[in-house]
């Protein structure tokens, strides 16, 4: 039974951990077009962005999604014991 509750709490914190990350993305991605007026460059875009400027989408993409799914994944292991 332990093990039963363990693979769903499992489940339970993988799903909420990529809801989390969509959503911290989207935000993003809307705080950016409102401050800088285009969306954050991906690594796929060709184009004339500057390096400036794809590093720091990386770097506060990255800290937002992994602060994020720590997050979410901790309040649902809570609610889940």
């Amino acid at each position: 039974m332990a093990d039963k509750q363990s693979m769903i709490a499992k489940l339970v914190g993988l799903g909420v951990a990529l809801a989390a990350a969509w959503a911290a993305q989207q935000l993003i991605a809307g705080a950016w077009k409102m401050t800088v007026g285009h969306k954050p460059p991906k690594p796929e875009d060709e184009g004339d962005a500057r390096f400036g400027e794809i590093a720091a989408a990386a770097a506060i993409t990255g800290a937002v999604v992994a602060l994020s799914r720590v997050m979410a994944t901790r309040g649902a292991a809570k609610l889940l014991h």
